[in-house]
């Protein structure tokens, strides 16, 4: 049993110094990043409008607008956030060998322009520079996500060793108390013990949840592994959608009312009062469908609904678990995924608390780095007296 509990500290020590600068740049930018479009909102008013009791303007008339600020480029995608929120056309492009996004923002209700977002040039974006950094420390995509993934994994390994780290030896005459408060007043070698394994004690579960959030994306055999344990075995089908028939032909140009929009008022019908609308405007090929999702709970992105539509005939399409009510819970939990990780799946106290344990999360490398060095400091000192 000792040599167990060696092996775990050491175990412990070098994985956390492995892995303590790329965890701690995580968090830290999770921190951040967690209150996003609260920030955004302060700083960037210019993305509200006066919410009217008007219909929105159609999606093709936005994507027409927003292209005549993006030329050549057709929008990937096109959102109607809020009642009170400009709606956004989204725009990929290749840029000295790198894709860059262009996001045009425009009054849902009059199409009026509003303001045009890009990384391109000297336009400094601090929300997307801290998302880069969260998901690649800055590095080339496919180095760092890679390195993000690996030290999340590490991290997650940590945790574990950490709780049998701190497991007390004993829980009688109320020796067991001492692991569940920080000793302020003690020597500071036991301070910074404190702020290590009691803070990281009380973290555990849910510093817990949101790495295995993370690793669901940095890790496709650990997303299709955690699906398989928690729909009951089921092997995880990739993502696809209906198909159009291409033998149905264009639509008659004297039809006066674009597919996009007929299919956009034909999903509204079932949805008349969605918080957040996403619409995929131009299939890629002949065989694609029309896209448009629905989310249900403004500020949350799991409770959604998606319609596909032929392009060719506008008729409605289905596909496996595009409604969320109707969908297994594995397919309902990695709906939430994003929603976990962030902690809006509670609101604003679930982002608060995301915050504060990321915060605890970054620490956990620093408090443990130094307790390093003090014990390494003590070692030496002894080793001297002893000469």
């Amino acid at each position: 049993m000792k040599k167990w509990k060696a092996f775990n500290r050491w175990l412990h020590l070098w994985l956390g110094l492995i892995s303590g600068i790329v965890v701690f740049i995580v968090s830290i930018t999770g921190a951040i990043f967690v209150f996003n479009k609260e920030i955004s909102a302060v700083l960037e008013p210019w993305r509200f409008v006066e919410a009217q009791d008007n219909a929105v303007v159609p999606p093709s008339v936005l994507l027409d607008s927003a292209m005549t600020y993006v030329p050549g480029v057709h929008p990937t995608g096109l959102t109607y956030d809020g009642k009170e929120e400009a709606a956004a056309v989204g725009f990929w492009s290749e840029v000295e060998g790198n894709q860059v996004f262009t996001a045009v923002f425009l009054n849902p209700y009059t199409g009026e322009f509003i303001q045009k977002r890009s990384p391109v040039g000297n336009e400094f974006n601090f929300f997307q520079f801290i998302n880069n950094g969260h998901r690649t420390l800055w590095l080339p995509q496919h180095i760092g996500t890679r390195v993000v993934g690996i030290a999340t994994l590490i991290f997650s390994v940590l945790l574990i060793s950490g709780l049998i780290n701190w497991w007390p030896r004993t829980f009688k005459n109320g020796f067991w108390k001492n692991s569940f408060r920080i000793a302020w007043r003690a020597p500071s070698m036991r301070i910074f013990y404190d702020l290590h394994n009691v803070l990281g004690f009380y973290v555990l579960i849910f510093a817990f949840a949101i790495a295995t959030t993370g690793l669901v994306w940095s890790f496709e055999w650990f997303g299709n592994g955690l699906y398989y344990l928690t729909s009951g075995g089921k092997q995880k089908l990739e993502h696809h959608h209906p198909h159009s028939n291409p033998a149905h032909g264009p639509i008659a140009d004297n039809d006066s009312i674009p597919a996009i929009d007929r299919a956009f008022y034909k999903a509204l019908a079932q949805e008349p009062d969605p918080q957040r609308i996403y619409i995929s405007p131009y299939p890629e090929d002949e065989e694609d469908a029309i896209e448009i999702v629905f989310y249900r709970d403004k500020g949350k992105f799991y409770s959604h609904n998606e319609y596909f539509f032929d392009q060719y005939t506008v008729e409605p399409l289905r596909i496996d678990g595009d409604r969320y009510n109707e969908a297994g819970f594995g397919d309902k939990l990695e709906m939430m995924n994003y929603d976990i990780h962030t902690g809006a799946i509670l609101g604003l106290p679930g982002k608060i608390l995301a915050f504060f344990i990321s915060m605890i999360c970054a620490s956990l490398p620093i408090t443990g780095f130094v307790m390093w060095q003090k014990k390494r400091r003590i070692t030496k000192m002894q080793r001297r007296s002893v000469r």
